[in-house]
């Protein structure tokens, strides 16, 4: 069976007091209510240690927002997949929107990352997705298969046990617009079938699908509902207690 999974990306957000306080308190949830979703929350690396000792990873595990393509020397600013699995981290999200928009991250440079995640034991969150003019020429199938192919071609098939995607409709990214859950179905089968006709029924069947296009506690029920939705990527919402524990509930 596939993991249940519900990530919050923090991004650029909190204070070191609220990124204490809001894992702290998603920690004693969790711990009460025993939700069926894997819950992960990616901070601003500067945070990433301190909340690897203030939660207990059996209920929260900790994930950084990006990894170096490099495996070390002078790439300042970069954090490296080595240095990452070395404090004992187990996630990291790669290939987000973003980075790809606003730092010239290419299919190239993603798909080297996901080697260095892999040869360290780090389990990357593969994010993909078109822009509002790709979808609206109907070439967002197009788009999110060279994506993937692009990224995943060039490793080591033995290492996508490893692997989550995160579908992430661009134009929905914190604007409020969501796909519909029938949209959102669809390209989650699509991305499923594409995983199955390249890699194999087992990969397809074993990878975890997120959703990562503004889902909140309005929507979240109907859209984990679908069946190859296996959980949601939760950007602005996560940052709000109330909010992303429904979130959580929501993933049965």
């Amino acid at each position: 069976m596939r993991d249940r999974i519900v990530a919050g990306n923090w991004k650029m957000n909190l204070n070191y007091e609220e990124a204490i306080h809001l894992a702290t308190n998603l920690n004693a949830w969790v711990a009460d209510n025993q939700p069926i979703a894997q819950v992960i929350v990616a901070p601003s690396s500067i945070y990433l240690q301190t909340l690897l000792e203030a939660v207990d990873e059996q209920y929260i595990k900790v994930s950084s927002q990006d990894i170096s393509a490099h495996e070390k020397g002078a790439y300042t600013g970069d954090i490296s997949a080595e240095q990452l699995d070395s404090i004992g981290l187990d996630f990291a999200i790669v290939g987000h929107s973003e980075r790809r928009e606003y730092q010239g991250e290419t299919d190239v440079i993603i798909a080297q990352k996901l080697k260095q995640a892999f040869k360290h034991q780090i389990n990357p969150i593969l994010c993909v997705g078109e822009k509002l003019e790709e979808r609206e020429a109907d070439k967002h199938f197009e788009v999110v298969k060279t994506q993937l192919m692009e990224a995943l071609v060039a490793q080591n098939s033995e290492n996508l046990s490893r692997l989550i995607i995160a579908y992430e409709p661009v134009w929905a990214i914190g604007t409020g617009k969501t796909a519909t859950p029938e949209q959102a179905q669809e390209i989650h089968a699509f991305i499923r079938k594409v995983l199955k006709d390249e890699f194999g029924v087992d990969v397809a069947n074993q990878t975890s699908i997120l959703y990562g296009g503004s889902v909140n506690a309005q929507n979240a029920n109907e859209i984990f509902a679908q069946p190859d939705i296996d959980g949601g990527l939760v950007g602005g919402a996560s940052l709000k207690y109330d909010d992303f524990v429904q979130i959580i509930a929501a993933c049965k």
